[in-house]
């Protein structure tokens, strides 16, 4: 029985995307530096750190990250585009030498994929109206918070709320943002990275109250890559000592680079 073409072009990609497609493509120092160029895969779809330009280059936090981490190893970089499904796999295929893509490192990745110490984090807490009397979680009893619905944020604020606290769960973030600017409610399970949008249209109006958990990010490279991978270690750990790391998150998050990600190791 044969396959039409067609069937067997998405069945192609499917493998591709699962990270089926063979072992994975480990990176050669040498090839890189003898090339003179280090393909790197980044997200330009998560602001801020990853995001185009006005000319359509990439640019953001991991941009500036990607450009640190070549000129440290004396080479050019190319930057690829790449999406939250298909970053490991554009790796383990070898269509990259080096992911600089918001990677959270998770045990699950990690048996993937082989992580640089952190370079980057996100985190969780929970936000409401400046000069709102809300520093622990204690405090959330008789507060109406809002959440989107099966978020990290949602598992948080669902965990450490007392009796009393009236949790409204929305679809998605912004439905979330939108009833705490219409006061619907008046605090928000939120990420560092949405509120920092939130500053921007209502400057001043609203601040942290807590934190609620965190994720740390790793630069990624494929397994095998044990050369290269030492050079990456070597330039965060420089970079995180420097102030380059500091500077970077100043500039695209407007604070310096969070303790739990100088902590990690």
């Amino acid at each position: 029985m044969k396959l039409n073409r067609r069937l067997f072009t998405a069945l192609a990609a499917s493998t591709l995307a699962i990270g089926l497609a063979g072992p994975s493509a480990a990176a050669d120092l040498a090839a890189i530096e003898s090339a003179g160029t280090i393909k790197i895969g980044m997200l330009v779809d998560f602001p801020p750190f990853g995001i185009q330009d006005a000319s359509g280059k990439p640019d953001g936090y991991d941009a500036d990250v990607a450009k640190a981490l070549a000129e440290s190893l004396g080479v050019q970089a190319q930057i690829v585009p790449v999406t939250g499904p298909n970053r490991i796999p554009y790796l383990l295929s070898g269509q990259v030498d080096v992911l600089v893509a918001s990677l959270g490192i998770t045990e699950e990745r990690a048996q993937k994929v082989d992580f640089s110490t952190p370079y980057a984090g996100i985190s969780i807490a929970v936000y409401g109206a400046t000069g709102t009397d809300v520093t622990e979680p204690a405090d959330l009893a008789g507060q109406t918070i809002a959440v989107a619905r099966a978020s990290t944020q949602d598992t948080g604020v669902t965990e450490v709320a007392p009796e009393g606290t009236e949790i409204r769960r929305f679809d998605d973030d912004a439905s979330a943002v939108q009833a705490l600017l219409s006061g619907q409610v008046s605090l928000i399970g939120l990420s560092n990275v949405v509120f920092l949008q939130v500053d921007k249209v209502a400057a001043g109006k609203f601040d942290k109250k807590f934190d609620l958990s965190s994720q740390v990010q790793g630069i990624a490279v494929a397994p095998g890559s044990d050369a290269l991978l030492e050079k990456v270690n070597a330039f965060v750990q420089t970079a995180r000592t420097d102030g380059t790391l500091d500077e970077i998150h100043q500039k695209w998050l407007g604070e310096p680079l969070p303790d739990f990600v100088k902590s990690a190791e």
